[in-house]
């Protein structure tokens, strides 16, 4: 082996590690029951994270910890949260360069991308992470594990062959009024299922918002807790929606899906 091989590592590569949707409820069911074991497996193997908080990723590294032992123990492990202000403006539009992030897998370390809940990068903070490991020759693997959008879509009997994932609708009132308006009017002349998700504590009030705004034959899905025991899903037209005697959890996360 030449001395340059040896000053040139193999890289490692980069894996998007899914976490369970349990992320702060109240009920904390067994990681087998959403996440695969070949997916914990590889995660507890791991010693270099990138994570959007590294006190709940910690936390989650725990449960695996408790059916597949880690590497290494978790105050050896090495550490890297996204900025905050990724969370905030997110990290989509190629805003935040994260190369320097990935100094470790350039190494030869592999190393793990984590969000709260769900896959990283999707509805989630990482694709500057994912797009800097491309940038820089790293595979990259997601793994197997809870979305909440696709199952949210599968139970919703909207149209999975033409969707959109739209984020979160503004929270003032008028203004939010005016979003919906947009996307029914899309969603009734393209057929494209309309996606979206609310902040913890505002379940109720964008479900008022839909029931008021939108038209009564429009189709609203909505679908919460899922992968919890309390799960729930729900589509009917909006007018039907006005009799049903759904009690939606304010807190629980939840997709909203509105179209024909």
């Amino acid at each position: 082996m030449t001395m340059s091989n040896l000053s040139q590592p193999n890289k490692g590569h980069l894996y998007l590690v899914p976490a369970p949707l349990d992320f702060g409820c109240d009920e904390v069911p067994d990681l087998r029951a959403s996440i695969p074991l070949g997916t914990l497996t590889l995660a507890a193997g791991l010693t270099h994270w990138i994570c959007e908080n590294a006190k709940s990723a910690r936390a989650y590294l725990k449960r695996i910890d408790a059916v597949c032992p880690l590497a290494l123990p978790l105050q050896a492990m090495q550490w890297q949260e996204l900025p905050r202000a990724v969370h905030k403006k997110g990290d989509h539009l190629g805003n935040f360069d994260a190369r320097g992030m990935l100094a470790a897998a350039l190494q030869g370390h592999n190393m793990g991308l984590l969000s709260e809940a769900g896959m990283p990068a999707v509805a989630d903070p990482g694709s500057s992470v994912v797009r800097a490991a491309h940038d820089l020759g790293l595979q990259v693997f997601p793994l197997v594990g809870p979305v909440s959008l696709l199952l949210a879509l599968a139970a919703s009997g909207l149209n999975g062959q033409n969707f959109a994932f739209v984020g979160y609708l503004p929270q003032d009132t008028a203004a939010r009024v005016s979003r919906l308006r947009e996307l029914e009017a899309f969603a009734l002349k393209t057929g494209q299922t309309q996606l979206f998700i609310e902040t913890p504590y505002r379940n109720l009030a964008m479900l008022q918002s839909l029931l008021q705004t939108l038209q009564p034959g429009t189709r609203l899905a909505i679908s919460s807790g899922l992968s919890l025991a309390r799960a729930q899903s729900c589509s009917d037209s909006v007018k039907n929606w006005k009799q049903r005697q759904f009690v939606l959890d304010n807190a629980t996360p939840a997709v909203f899906a509105i179209g024909v």
